[in-house]
């Protein structure tokens, strides 16, 4: 007999199964499946499997078969597949209509036709990942598939958790792909039956008006960070809502989001009537039950920023006049109102040690908008005199998690973080590096400069990313604090923008 047949062109041989022992298409419980199979990417990703990509609607590829993992064809499950139905995604671009009736024609796995099939197969298949990147593990997925799409550039990803009791993507993760696929207009998302290989080709950022259900095991912060890099890039302005989660102890809380990340992007044009971020109810975790409402104009080009000069600390402010003054927000719901009373003075006990001109705001909700579980938390922002914000949170633990939380441990240690994040400096702080670096890269073709703070590992990483998909690399000078610098030692990132112009936007 011949010999079985390898695994498809491409594919890592440490990612493979051991080949079966030979036996019939036709009967599937003699094939060996993952322990956790039955989560799959269809129970992730509902409505994505059959779903044919809008832009090749009018081609052949609309009548295309569906398309499978690469596992079942290495386990020869290839036409059984094709006679018994959809499993995973549809084929890329270039899949022939006649495909199906090739493959399913073939009878043994191991007869010539059914060799020829698949090779035809494998490079109708592998032609739409001939420039894609490939990646392995579940660490950044967020880093690439943002940048794929920004770039136009397919990304692969491999070995999600493979060694994992419980493999494949999270619910999160399977939240925030269905995320990018409603503000994109033909994305191609395709992810094996176990769930831990994903192909992704991105489409057009179209945005428009947008509702998303984010998973409540990471916050909204963990979604909104990835639409603050693509909001400005769409074709329509976005306007969406996302329910879930608004603070956590993992993710940026949407107040300090607004608070930080808005005024960056206003210093590279992004600005307007319309440039918004409201949070309409809070949800703490687990229950969550928040909603907030994002929109941002678009914008074709990007200006280049000169960000050299942090300045010095002059106020720490609240909320209620956040477009000239920095806030401290202090949140609560569905906890006593004296809670928040204790916060704010055990912060204040700190901070006034060093700097009079403090406010922090009471935001206490209560009812429908006070979500669906009990906690409470500090956001605090302190703004220098040349319009850098600096950012610290903490937030109580969830419900029946972990130990009871003091509200004054917790005011003192976010005013210590605070006063941590304003001696690491910069005129960014830790949580939007990555965004600042982002926005440079896709600015004009001028230079542009930022000074940070020590870089974060989610930073360095970032910048790997943006080398990979951009061919692009920064000039980093370390700046070593002493007379002018005060506070730690300094990075001074230069680059010369890649000139992104955003060629879906709507002309007038």
């Amino acid at each position: 007999p011949s010999p079985p047949i390898g695994p498809p062109t491409g594919r890592d041989p440490a990612e493979t199964d051991p080949p079966a022992e030979p036996h019939s298409l036709g009967s599937p419980a003699a094939h060996t499946t993952r322990p956790t199979a039955a989560a799959s990417s269809r129970a992730l990703l509902p409505g994505l499997e059959h779903r044919p990509d809008p832009m090749w609607t009018n081609s052949s590829a609309a009548r295309a078969p569906p398309s499978f993992s690469d596992s079942q064809w290495w386990r020869g499950e290839g036409t059984a597949l094709l006679q018994r139905g959809p499993i995973v995604a549809w084929p890329g671009a270039g899949a022939s209509p006649t495909l199906a009736a090739g493959v399913a024609a073939s009878t043994p796995v191991r007869s010539r036709s059914a060799r020829a099939a698949r090779a035809f197969a494998e490079g109708a298949h592998m032609a739409t990942q001939t420039h894609s990147l490939s990646y392995a593990g579940c660490n950044f997925l967020r880093q690439r598939l943002v940048l794929s799409t920004l770039s136009g550039r397919p990304v692969k990803i491999r070995k999600i958790r493979a060694r994992d009791d419980n493999p494949g993507l999270r619910d999160f993760e399977a939240s925030f792909i269905r995320l990018l696929d409603k503000i994109t207009n033909g994305s191609r998302i395709e992810i094996n039956q176990t769930g831990t290989t994903l192909y992704y080709q991105p489409g057009l950022l179209y945005g428009g008006s947008v509702e998303h259900d984010c998973s409540v095991l990471r916050s909204i912060g963990y979604y909104l960070e990835s639409l603050l890099c693509l909001a400005p890039f769409m074709k329509h302005p976005l306007r969406i809502v996302l329910r879930g989660v608004t603070n956590d102890q993992v993710d940026p809380s949407v107040d300090v989001l607004k608070a930080t990340a808005l005024p960056l992007l206003k210093q590279f044009g992004i600005d307007g009537e319309s440039f918004e971020l409201k949070i309409v109810r809070r949800g703490m975790p687990p229950g969550g039950g928040g909603e907030v409402f994002f929109s941002c104009p678009v914008r074709k080009f990007l200006k280049p920023i000169q960000l050299t000069d942090p300045g010095k600390i002059k106020r720490i402010r609240g909320m209620a006049s956040m477009p000239s003054l920095t806030l401290g927000c202090r949140y609560s719901v569905r906890v006593s109102p004296q809670m928040a009373n204790r916060i704010v003075d055990s912060a204040r006990s700190i901070l006034n040690k060093f700097i009079p001109d403090i406010y922090i705001y009471t935001d206490h909700m209560k009812g429908v908008n006070s979500g669906k579980s009990p906690g409470f938390g500090l956001s605090l922002v302190a703004e220098t005199t040349n319009g850098t914000f600096l950012s610290a949170e903490l937030a109580s633990n969830p419900q029946g998690q972990g130990a009871a939380v003091l509200p004054e441990d917790l005011g003192r240690n976010c005013a210590k973080l605070l006063l941590e994040e304003i001696y690491r400096g910069g005129c960014v702080d830790s949580t939007n590096q990555s965004l600042a670096l982002l926005l440079m890269t896709l600015g004009q073709q001028d230079v542009s400069k930022v000074l940070l703070g020590p870089l974060s590992p989610y930073t360095i990483e970032f910048l790997r990313h943006l080398k990979s998909f951009f061919q692009i690399m920064f000039k980093i000078e370390t700046r070593p604090c002493g007379e002018e610098l005060k506070g730690g030692d300094k990075v001074l990132m230069t680059c010369v923008g890649i000139g992104f112009s955003n060629l879906s936007k709507t002309l007038k």
